[in-house]
This record gives structure tokens, sequence and C-alpha cells, in this order.
């Protein structure tokens, strides 16, 4: 039976037709975890989710414990994992409610333990220009047409340290640098999962427009209402995506280290 991740917010777990059989607290050589990995079991799929900010939503972006996260996922035999994250909409025609599947990164963090690699096993560099598994995205947008849940099938994302929200004339330089979306836990998500050939992909929904786009004041309720009128159609879309992912991958992440050690 495959085994696939997902990281995002509670309530996913009750996607129709998962059930919860399992709940396990993980130790890493990196700390803690956000909190216990839920696992349960859709048709031939074995899906492991995790609370990235707590089971309590009571961790802020800046202090999640990425490596933790990630190498519990491993630790666990999970091979593929699935993003769902809100995002402050950037580029234009973008608005709330908008679910974008990302397939380019740009990395302003400044102050997270952003690899495993330090130095002691080597040096390691892997090829990042690809920062999202392109079969997963694939099999994502494919999932979208089945469940009848409208996609855009591209967007780069910026990642941003937190946990205060961007100025305006941040996210005119964002626009400017090509960014269309703006998270605070894209990153080093991403790069982690590919450290350790785990394939990785990004559901962004887009929860409000980002600072200056509008002249209205960005609330957290804003965000928070936007998540919960979209969690239905990340359901189904999560759903169509477990049955339609090949049991083997036929991608380069899990062959990420083959060439990056020097």
């Amino acid at each position: 039976m495959s085994r696939i991740g997902v990281i995002g917010g509670s309530g996913l777990y009750e996607i129709q037709g998962l059930v919860i059989k399992e709940k396990k607290k993980i130790t890493t050589p990196y700390g803690k975890p956000s909190g216990e990995y839920m696992i349960g079991e859709l048709g031939n799929t074995e899906v492991v989710f995790l609370p990235r900010h707590g089971a309590h939503h009571n961790i802020p972006p800046h202090m999640i414990n990425y490596r933790a996260n990630i190498w519990g996922f491993k630790k666990l035999n999970v091979e593929r994992v699935i993003s769902v994250s809100a995002v402050g909409g950037i580029k234009k025609g973008l608005k709330p409610g908008d679910i974008v599947i990302g397939d380019r990164i740009l990395d302003m963090t400044r102050t997270r333990k952003s690899t495993f690699y330090d130095g002691k096993e080597g040096v390691i560099h892997i090829d990042f220009a690809e920062p999202y598994c392109p079969e997963m995205r694939k099999m994502l947008l494919k999932a979208g047409k089945h469940a009848k849940v409208s996609l855009k099938n591209r967007g780069t994302y910026v990642a941003v340290e937190g946990p205060r929200l961007e100025t305006a004339s941040e996210i005119k330089a964002f626009g400017i640098l090509g960014a269309d979306v703006v998270g605070m836990t894209g990153m080093p998500e991403a790069s982690l999962a590919r450290e350790i050939e785990i394939c990785y992909s990004a559901v962004l929904l887009v929860a409000n427009y980002a600072a200056g786009i509008t002249k209205n004041k960005l609330t957290v309720a804003e965000v928070m209402e936007a998540m919960k009128a979209s969690t239905e159609k990340i359901k189904h879309l999560l759903k169509e995506t477990f049955k339609l992912l090949p049991v083997e991958r036929n991608c380069d992440c899990k062959d990420a280290l083959k060439e990056a050690k020097i």
C-alpha cells in the first residue's frame, strides 16, 4: 500500500471515506514535530496528516520545526507530501478562493534551519530548479478536472519570514520579481523534502489580497473564513489525487541525492 503525507490545518482528515486508524508521536534528531501524525486509509492509499501549526494552531510560522516535521514523514515511510496552505494573492486576477498549484519558489526567509546537511556527512547541493515534484503537479491538475475543482495551473510562491504581514512596498517588490502569491510556511518545507528524496507539491489557497493590492485592511478573520469556505473543494481535490497517483514514483525526486554530494 502506498503512503502519502499531507501537511495542513486541522479538519482535512475529515475527507469522506478516510478513517483515522492511528495517531503517532514521532521523535527525531531535530526535536519535536508540530504534533501527532494522524494515519488513515482511503482505498489503496494510506494517508498521513500533520497539522503544521499544531493541533490548536498555536505554533507561529517562524517557530515551526520544519526539519522535525519532514523527518517524521520519512520515518513513517512517506514518499510523497502535499502541502496545503493559505496565501496572499499578488498577481493581478488572483482573488480570494482561487486555488493555485505552485511551480516556482522565491525564498525570502532568513532565520530558519533549512538543511539536514551541516557538513558532517559531506557537502550536499541538491538540484532545486523545479522545487515542486512535476509528477505530483500533473496528478493534482488532473484531479482538479475529475473533481470539477477549478485550479490555477502554475504560480510562483514567495516565502517570507513572518509572523508579521508584509508591507505594501515588499509586495510591490515581490511582484516585480515575479511572485504570484506570498506565504510564510512554504520554505524550507520544500527543500527539506527534496534533501531526503520525498516528493513535495503545494496546494495554495488564496485567502486574501496581499498588502497594497486593495485599499482594504487585511484581518486574520478574513483569512480563516476563506480557508473554511474552500475546505470542501480541497478535500475533493485531495481525494481524487490519492486515486490518481501511481504506486511507483516516476520523477527525479527519488534520486535527488544521487549526484548532489561533493
